[in-house]
């Protein structure tokens, strides 16, 4: 099985409210190997670009203030189906909704600032992946657990 990468962020709540470690653990814990990982402010025109299919709802201009309020934490995680492993621990949208057990299920009770983002799709986690880390910030390496994360023909 392939393994794939997806963009995951700490949003500005979650870094607020101290998340950052919980977060991170969830998906270490899992058995995700992290690839890539900085804390930056996101300028408007890069929340711009990366909500571009939201620019015409009308939340549009409150998601760009609360996106650029404060930093957030991005990470490129891998794994065997990262997208839809990380997808499903993550929780649906609407916390409110979300399965207690997922990340917005047990710290997040809103729609909007729902602690994390998590790319939807494997084809789009290349490309967010590409607007938030350069190639360079990206590393290689072997994870000495992934021996015993996966069954040998996972690997």
């Amino acid at each position: 099985m392939a393994k794939e990468r997806t963009l995951v962020f700490v949003k500005p709540d979650g870094v607020q409210r101290g998340l950052i470690g919980r977060v991170i653990s969830r998906f270490e814990d899992k058995g995700l190997k992290i690839v890539g990982l900085k804390m930056m402010k996101l300028s408007e025109p890069l929340v711009e670009e990366h909500y571009a299919h939201h620019k015409d709802k009308p939340f549009f201009p409150r998601l760009k203030e609360f996106m650029t309020s404060a930093p957030i934490v991005a990470m490129v995680l891998e794994g065997v189906e990262a997208v839809s492993v990380v997808r499903k621990m993550v929780g649906v949208t609407n916390s409110r909704k979300a399965e207690p057990g997922t990340i917005r299920g047990d710290f997040s009770n809103s729609f909007s600032t729902n602690v994390v983002h998590a790319s939807e799709s494997p084809e789009i986690a290349e490309i967010e992946i590409k607007r938030f880390f350069s190639e360079n910030e990206l590393i290689e390496w072997e994870r000495i657990l992934d021996k015993v994360t996966y069954a040998p023909d996972e690997q």
